[in-house]
């Protein structure tokens, strides 16, 4: 285990300042600070509220991390961060503090997917993924279907959400019912107490001519919506356990359908489910239920490693390093819109191949050609931070 990668992750994608260490597939520190509750009285994420929130939380979180795993940041062997898809500004704080710690400890900076690292996380919990693995992510901004034969270079999209992702359509089926925010929770408690046969809701684009891995929630939302709204004007009550219900079998539904059908039309054995959405208890279960009917092997991580957490970013970051992945250059941008057919931002050089024991003074010296001066004043912030 010694021999295998340290890496230290940082995910800003949103409203979660995580900060993870990672040892090859060992999760050593998960630190999570989130803003949701600076958020919950607008009903959804503010962009500015939730980069301020970052400046505010990332060395603490950085701190935290380390003690947490038992290690000198002086110790790690690289530094990943969340390049995108996500909040611009969000992003930009991640990639910005990535940088100066990468910088300031001589290690290499690897930019990274968050709809991959979503996959990796799995690592953590059952170790190496299977080649190819099928994986269905679901969150408040993506609902996707991705093969991944080789999750740190070739990850391909076979469907995606059309319009609204499955976490957005419960965000606002809660805000229907006067639930709160963030609705999946909400949702997933109140729908216990339910009956998920109680109201037919549409199922989208699961007809015979609709794409077939591709993912429709906004006719669901407003059919939920229109329903709720009848029963108000007709001044009757509104069963909020048998909606929430009928609502969450109706999107669990879909997306299990969808998994299940490109596991069996692309011939893959394994089925990962990842993204803050998998933390749903009916999902898991219906997932479970219908990969085993299938002969499918179904693997979902912990729900605490679903959700947006630095562990995720850890966890390929250091696979990056453990196959001689090139590391990222010093412009690494914050990409909102990064696809997730680049799993992760190399740099211009070639093939990260670095001897962790004796690491270079500057992390990029291989991809540029020449050695980068380091200023004194750069040199005595070195050792006065890290050398502790």
């Amino acid at each position: 285990m010694a021999d295998e990668p340290l890496v230290l992750g940082i995910e800003t994608s949103c409203d979660e300042t995580g900060v993870g260490v990672v040892r090859g597939h060992t999760l050593l520190a998960d630190a999570v600070a989130s803003s949701v509750d600076d958020h919950a009285r607008y009903g959804g994420v503010v962009p500015e509220i939730a980069s301020r929130a970052h400046l505010e939380a990332m060395v603490p979180t950085v701190q935290r991390a380390l003690k947490e795993a038992g290690v000198a940041a002086s110790d790690l062997d690289g530094i990943a961060v969340t390049a995108g898809p996500g909040l611009a500004g969000a992003l930009l704080v991640g990639v910005s503090a990535a940088k100066a710690y990468a910088y300031a400890l001589g290690k290499p900076l690897y930019g990274v997917n968050h709809l991959a690292s979503h996959i990796c996380v799995d690592q953590l919990e059952h170790g190496p993924l299977p080649e190819p693995t099928m994986a269905l992510l679901v969150s408040g901004g993506h609902s996707s279907l991705l093969l991944a034969p080789d999750i740190t270079s070739d990850v391909r999209p076979l469907g995606a959400t059309i319009d609204d992702a499955a976490g957005e359509a419960f965000d606002k089926v809660a805000r229907v019912l006067h639930l709160g925010f963030p609705g999946g929770p909400l949702i997933d408690r109140m729908a216990r107490e339910g009956d998920p046969t109680a109201i037919h809701f549409p199922r989208g684009l699961t007809g015979p001519r609709d794409a077939p891995y591709d993912f429709s929630f906004s006719g669901l939302k407003t059919a939920v919506a229109r329903w709720v709204e009848a029963r108000r004007r007709a001044g009757e009550d509104v069963p909020v356990a048998d909606v929430s219900a009928s609502f969450q079998e109706a999107v669990t539904d879909v997306l299990t359908r969808k998994a299940i059908r490109a596991c069996k039309d692309e011939g893959v054995e394994h089925l990962m489910i990842g993204g803050g959405v998998a933390a749903n208890s009916r999902l898991r279960a219906m997932a479970a239920e219908r990969c085993a009917a299938a002969g499918i092997t179904l693997r979902v991580p912990r729900p605490k490693l679903c959700t947006d957490n630095g562990a995720m970013v850890a966890a390929l970051g250091a696979e990056m390093v453990a196959r001689n992945r090139p590391a990222s250059d010093w412009d690494l941008p914050a990409d909102s819109s990064l696809p997730v057919t680049e799993p992760h931002v190399p740099g211009a050089g070639q093939p990260h191949e670095q001897d962790h024991d004796h690491p270079p003074d500057h992390p990029h010296d291989h991809a540029h050609g020449h050695a980068h001066d380091h200023d004194h004043v750069h040199e005595l912030s070195r050792k006065n931070l890290y050398d502790s």
